[in-house]
């Protein structure tokens, strides 16, 4: 098994799209480690391969060259130790909540019975606050209740690493806050390891321990790692007074604007 500081290991990432004259390097050389435990969140603009290098590590896409393992085990295809909850909720809309969040229990334990199954179904509908809407349907919920079917979903299959691709990017910004906090919330009583997708900044702050920028595609790469040592639990009112905050968020809007000037510049 690998050591906690190397959980997720990615290691000489390309991915290459196509053949030809049609052929796009989408990453180049791509090495990251995330440890256990650690919420990692990843910035940059679009076309720079953060879905790409997302979906390489939830085995929907082999890469071209490279390896990935988590745990010490290689990944080669989707499995239930990765989740994934993308931006669109992907709930089934003839289900019930608690049936939809039941899915993954019924594949990870197919010898428990229906009754118990229900029951640690139902333990994370209410760990998301939706107990009182159990036996709607996904057409009966907000965008943001949808989420969080989405999200207990996820939990509820108890994987190794939670794979996260803007998932509150459809969300208007109360409704975002909120389920930001929900996230931190179960996150802390967790400890899931955690690699989640965002163009937004303060949520990257909010959340992460680590930020990974991205640079610009074609031949995407990591250009910096940033560490958020700001203490945890995380208040959001303290945070906007923080000085380490200020700094924070001025070190990655002045690189997203420097890196946005660059994209403008090869158009």
């Amino acid at each position: 098994m690998e050591s906690s500081s190397n959980f997720v290991s990615m290691r000489g990432i390309h991915q290459i799209f196509g053949g030809g004259k049609s052929r796009y390097y989408a990453l180049e050389n791509v090495d990251l480690d995330i440890a256990q435990g650690e919420f990692v969140s990843i910035i940059g603009h679009s076309g720079c391969g953060k879905s790409t290098l997302l979906n390489i590590l939830a085995g929907l896409t082999s890469p071209t060259l490279g390896s990935v393992s988590v745990n010490g085990r290689e990944v080669t295809q989707p499995g239930l130790d990765r989740a994934v909850v993308f931006q669109s909720h992907s709930l089934l809309p003839w289900m019930t909540v608690v049936d939809n969040v039941r899915i993954g229990i019924d594949s990870v334990h197919p010898e428990w019975t229906v009754a118990r199954r229900h029951e640690e179904a139902m333990r994370f509908v209410e760990m998301v606050h939706l107990g009182a809407h159990a036996k709607k349907k996904p057409g009966e919920l907000s965008g943001g209740m949808k989420q969080r079917v989405g999200i207990a979903r996820a939990f509820a299959v108890d994987p190794a690493v939670l794979l996260m691709d803007e998932p509150f990017g459809a969300l208007d910004a109360l409704t975002r806050g909120s389920m930001q906090d929900e996230l931190m919330t179960i996150w802390e009583n967790s400890r899931k390891t955690v690699m989640m997708i965002t163009h937004d900044v303060d949520e990257a702050i909010f959340l992460s321990d680590r930020i990974v920028l991205m640079s610009n595609g074609p031949r995407a790469g990591i250009a910096e790692m940033v560490s958020v040592t700001i203490p945890r639990p995380r208040n959001r009112e303290e945070l906007i007074e923080s000085s380490e905050y200020i700094e924070l968020r001025k070190r990655l809007m002045h690189y997203l604007i420097e890196t946005g000037h660059g994209l403008k510049a090869a158009a």
